[in-house]
């Protein structure tokens, strides 16, 4: 049976064609989250669908399309083009990280943090390596009385964080730096934000091959021998860059929380605050400027 030539099929088939490419890849429980998530994210299938076992006309040539290219381990956010990100639809590439849940916990504080300060005045803020834009987006997007920026050393990360700017209506804008090499304008940031480059080259064989091989690694890595330079090097130049009690807001590994929270003693900050995420892991630090 066809409708308007394309075949109609049923839900579950979608999903065990999904499942049985991936399995392999996966397991048997991550992929069958990610089965259920493709049937959602690419057809509109959600759960009660595809309990019900409805049938749906369905294009066949993206489907095969998709199947492949998941098989080959392309992550399921590269295959339909976007991932969900704090009620937002960020489109992604190979040139930008994924957005992840732990980065929209970073966000949720920031959120609320802005929510406590007084909103007599435009409040500026900065996002330290951007990707995707999601960070300042996702802010910029929650309060009307805020100027955010996003600064990457990645041109195409920045072409694709003003699409993502453009298609959700944020008036962020995004600028080339490399923060390593690059200073930072002086007492002009009410906050400064940043989810930087941090698992140590070490850990690199752990990591799964739709990581590796179709994420930006550098965004993802930092030697072994200076694992925090990213850490350090923002909290000097934040020092001077914010406002006097500017804020600074960190995404850091499990593993350095202490590490980061010292470091930042050491340069001057006050009452820092290192938070775990959902999963109970050191995951965000905040700290004040003099």
């Amino acid at each position: 049976m066809y409708f308007y030539n394309m075949p109609v099929v049923s839900a579950k088939s979608i999903y065990q064609q999904v499942f049985d490419t991936i399995e392999s890849l996966y397991g048997k429980r991550e992929a069958g989250s990610l089965a259920a998530a493709y049937l959602f994210d690419r057809w509109h299938i959600d759960r009660i669908k595809l309990s019900m076992n409805l049938e749906l006309a369905i294009d066949d040539r993206m489907l095969k399309s998709d199947l492949r290219k998941l098989q080959q381990g392309m992550p399921l956010q590269h295959v339909v083009g976007f991932q969900e990100f704090f009620g937002h639809k960020f489109q992604t590439n190979h040139h930008a990280l994924i957005p992840r849940p732990e980065t929209e916990e970073l966000v949720e504080w920031v959120i609320e943090t802005i929510s406590d300060l007084p909103s007599e005045s435009i409040l500026k803020v900065l996002d330290i390596g951007t990707g995707t834009g999601c960070i300042p987006i996702s802010v910029d997007l929650a309060y009307d009385y805020l100027e955010c920026t996003g600064i990457d050393i990645s041109e195409e990360a920045l072409k694709l964080a003003e699409t993502n700017a453009k298609r959700l209506g944020s008036a962020c804008s995004f600028q080339k730096l490399d923060i390593l090499s690059n200073s930072l304008e002086k007492d002009t940031w009410d906050i400064i934000i940043s989810n930087p480059p941090y698992i140590p080259e070490s850990d690199r064989s752990q990591m799964h091959k739709n990581v590796l091989d179709f994420e930006p690694g550098l965004a993802l890595f930092v030697s072994n021998e200076d694992p925090l330079v990213f850490y350090r090097t923002i909290a000097q130049k934040s020092s001077s860059a914010l406002k006097k009690s500017g804020l600074l807001f960190f995404e850091i590994h499990e593993s350095y929380g202490n590490e980061v929270r010292k470091l930042l003693s050491d340069e001057g900050y006050e009452d820092i605050e290192l938070r775990q995420d959902i999963n109970g892991k050191d995951r965000m630090l905040k700290a004040v400027r003099k």
